[in-house]
């Protein structure tokens, strides 16, 4: 694999430019034709000179939150309001040509949000629902034909089907209109349903599986055919670098970026840096695989 030399940036100034005190070490740098404050931590990863053409990017994994519909409290925890206009406000400077909005355990099994974030995002962004295993038939055409493309099972917090009904409803919605499955657990988990998963036609892992014991568990399903998203770079337990290059050897095809955001319950949220990163790390080609085109192809198929 070829290791990229520079990432998409032109230096401006290292100057401080935030009266914010935990700022003060940053620099101010032209991301893609837009000048982009990029605290100290993510200053390692930059370098000259810019791309000619913008990087495009396809955030596979983010959660927008609408107390104008049901939240319920979970494992303790009540997550903030995170509307649409939220995230396009967060996310302006950067080239988001589409993405997924993911359901997340504090929403349960509601759908209302979710069509009515899908109205307002347009037609380059898809949902991920949770279901439960008693839903029509009916019911997932309408949800499917609204904008979903993914069903969640999420193991680690719940809110969600649990994994006894994994196979068969991840097999049913397969063949009724095409979704692929998506796992948010911890990867040292896997060796349990390995043997389901194997058999699945279309699963990807939340959060590069989470821990660093994990990893090998998820090497092997990523040989199979499993799909990684590369999310949640501050709630994660394992080498970030080790853990997207291993994953990237074994299947080019398998990362997919996302924010994350507004990285509910992570010990840190997103941070551009995060993208710095993966341009730190792979070439042109494999940057542009794993910000845009792995997960374009893998929702819109």
């Amino acid at each position: 694999m070829k290791k990229r030399q520079s990432a998409h940036v032109r230096w401006i100034s290292g100057q401080q430019t935030s009266n914010n005190k935990d700022e003060y070490h940053g620099s101010v740098v032209m991301m893609n034709g837009v000048r982009t404050y990029l605290p100290a931590a993510a200053l390692h990863f930059v370098s000259m000179p810019e791309k000619e053409k913008p990087m495009r990017i396809f955030d596979a994994h983010f959660h927008i939150i609408d107390f104008d519909f049901p939240i319920q409290e979970n494992q303790g925890y009540m997550p903030p309001s995170y509307v649409v206009e939220d995230y396009q406000h967060e996310t302006e400077a950067l080239n988001v040509l589409g993405g997924a909005i993911v359901s997340g355990s504090f929403q349960g099994f509601d759908q209302a949000y979710l069509l009515k974030a899908l109205q307002q995002m347009g037609p380059t962004f898809c949902g991920v629902t949770q279901l439960p295993y008693t839903t029509t038939d009916e019911e997932i055409i309408r949800l499917d034909q609204a904008g979903v493309r993914a069903l969640r099972f999420n193991i680690k917090r719940g809110g969600s089907e649990d994994l006894s009904h994994l196979d068969h409803l991840a097999r049913r919605v397969y063949d009724l209109v095409g979704w692929h499955s998506e796992l948010y657990m911890d990867a040292r988990e896997l060796s349990e349903v390995a043997a389901i998963l194997e058999r699945l036609p279309a699963v990807s892992m939340d959060h590069l599986g989470l821990s660093e014991a994990g990893l090998p568990h998820l090497l092997k399903l990523v040989d199979k055919g499993m799909r990684v998203k590369a999310t949640g770079f501050g709630r994660v337990e394992l080498n970030i670098e080790q853990a997207l290059c291993s994953i990237y050897d074994v299947n080019p095809d398998a990362l997919m970026f996302g924010t994350d955001l507004p990285s509910t319950r992570a010990r840190r949220p997103f941070e551009v840096a995060d993208i710095a990163l993966i341009q730190h790390l792979f070439d042109d080609q494999a940057v542009d695989k794993i910000l845009f085109t792995n997960a374009m192809n893998w929702y819109f198929k």
